[in-house]
């Protein structure tokens, strides 16, 4: 159970023993095991401005520096830009002198002309110029000139280190460059040969490379190792411009000048007074796809259109783990029972069984960290044996880190009775609220006080430990079994027959609150 800017309330386990709320965690349906953000991961899919929802490739976002050409900020209150536009009096300037075809003597023939307005006439045009309609900050309050077209070229301020900073990115753009050469080319050799046969494409027996060895040619694969581009280094000056005299005694007006934010915003310059503000290009925003460390397979992939909200894969946990809701719990008092109330939802198509256990002891859990750190050797040890027989062109990914499972932090200092026997939840049906047909009522056991459609309301007797303090919030956990239908068909010896049912475990810890103050008087 998660509120908005309001603590968690109730949290699951993830299997790297990270607690989190249910909506932010992620479900492997390969894996059968639930991952945090930590645990999957996060690849770039595309580029597009929110404002335009123009689609950028990554090639031309990396060119304009991962921000919009149209589209731009409000140096002021960082919001976005509007066009907009303005009918001006223009007067018509007086005419300039016929120009003529005229040789070196002066003779020549006048040109034809298209008719001009007569001078001093005015004419209304339509300019246009930025505002903002949060601050009402706009270009004409800086001095920028208006366009003539709602897609002008705005003015791009210039900064006194442009060159220098251009000069460094090369540099280090040569270096990131050269560094990875070194390692490809440590890697070629390292790598070992495929097969210790000869290669038996050409008829003669021989392969390209050797045949153009032999010819006295360059190899067509050997590339030219480029070495870091010289640069001169920055040397420190003791010469500092003094400050102005009456830098003590002027008085200081704040509505003039940049807040920091303001300032962070412009980091080429950082203006010292706000008309010095020029509008900023905005920033690109990315959708991006989650994907399983260990099995490598998609977790959140979303549609390609920057218009569209909708997903190709969403593995959000909400949508196959039961959720665990706090509905209301008595005042705890040390040494007194006081009845928890809990709601529970089913969110998938199909019946599922709930069994409420203990949490596992420490050397329980131990064990359950070392077997999965076991599981991740192993997957890890076959990838590398993959990657081990690819040649380094046809390498294109690199192996991901798996995240190093802990124990879970959370102290449960909280002890409840546990249910005396499973449930079931009916699965989840969106017409069920509509349909008039009554559902036949089914015997529940007592402390399941109440059930509709996909969700069942529990009361449980909890007591806080004697070892509890005023100031200590009382947590409790379980283990919360439950079925699982997997639609996923894997590829196997022996054909299944239909979806398979299995039993998974997740841990869900809940905050109770604090004592209440007649216990702690």
């Amino acid at each position: 159970m998660a509120f908005f800017m309001l603590p968690n309330v109730v949290e699951y386990a993830c299997v790297c023993g990270l607690l989190n709320p249910l909506t932010k965690l992620y479900f492997c349906r390969y894996c059968m095991k639930l991952r945090c953000g930590f645990c999957v991961c996060h690849e770039v899919d595309s580029h597009f401005c929110s404002n335009c929802l123009e689609n950028i490739p990554s090639s031309e976002a990396k060119i304009r520096k991962n921000r919009c050409n149209t589209c731009f900020n409000c140096p002021s209150c960082q919001h976005t830009l509007s066009v907009r536009a303005a009918n001006t009096i223009i007067q018509v300037p007086a005419p300039e002198a016929v120009k003529t075809e005229s040789d070196a003597g002066g003779n020549g023939v006048k040109k034809e002309s298209t008719p001009e307005p007569s001078p001093g006439k005015p004419i209304a045009r339509k300019l246009y110029y930025l505002s903002c309609l949060h601050c009402r900050w706009n270009t004409r309050d800086v001095g920028i000139p208006d366009q003539p077209v709602a897609t002008g070229q705005w003015p791009e301020p210039e900064y006194a280190n442009a060159t220098r900073f251009a000069l460094l990115l090369e540099h280090y753009q040569s270096v990131v460059l050269h560094e990875k050469q070194e390692k490809q080319e440590l890697w070629r050799r390292k790598t070992p040969k495929q097969s210790k046969f000869p290669s038996m494409t050409d008829r003669t027996g021989l392969t390209v490379a050797m045949i153009r060895r032999q010819m006295g040619w360059a190899d067509s694969k050997a590339q030219l190792k480029s070495a870091p581009l010289a640069i001169n280094k920055s040397v420190a000056s003791e010469t500092v411009d003094g400050l102005p005299a009456d830098i003590f005694t002027k008085e200081l007006t704040l509505k003039k000048i940049s807040t920091l934010e303001q300032r962070l915003a412009h980091p080429a310059k950082q203006p010292v007074t706000v008309n010095k503000l020029f509008p900023q290009h905005k920033l690109l925003s990315i959708k991006r796809s989650l994907r399983c460390r260990q099995c490598d397979h998609n977790v959140i992939k979303s549609e390609y259109n920057p218009s569209s909200i909708k997903y190709r894969i969403a593995m959000f946990a909400t949508y196959h783990v039961p959720e665990v809701r706090f509905v209301r719990c008595e005042p705890l008092i040390k040494g007194q029972d006081s009845f928890l109330t809990l709601k529970i939802i089913n969110p998938t198509i199909n019946d599922m069984t709930i069994t409420i256990m203990e949490l596992p002891m420490e050397a329980e859990e131990q064990l359950m960290i070392d077997e999965l750190k076991l599981a991740a050797e192993s997957s890890s040890a076959s990838s590398s044996l993959m990657i081990s027989g690819l040649s380094t062109s046809s390498l294109t990914k690199q192996a991901s880190l798996m995240e190093d499972p802990r124990m879970v932090e959370a102290k449960v200092n909280g002890s409840f009775r546990l249910p005396d026997s499973s449930f079931v939840i009916n699965h989840r049906d969106d017409s069920a609220e509509f349909d008039e047909v009554v559902q036949s009522q089914q015997e529940d056991p007592k402390f399941i006080i109440w059930r509709k459609a996909n969700q069942i309301a529990m009361k449980l007797a909890v007591q806080p430990n004697e070892d509890c303090n005023a100031d200590n919030e009382i947590v409790i956990g379980f283990s919360l079994q439950y079925t699982y239908v997997n639609t996923v068909v894997e590829k196997s010896s022996t054909p299944t027959k239909g979806p398979q049912k299995q039993a998974l475990t997740t841990r869900v810890f809940v905050k109770l609150g604090k004592l209440s103050e007649a216990a702690s008087s």
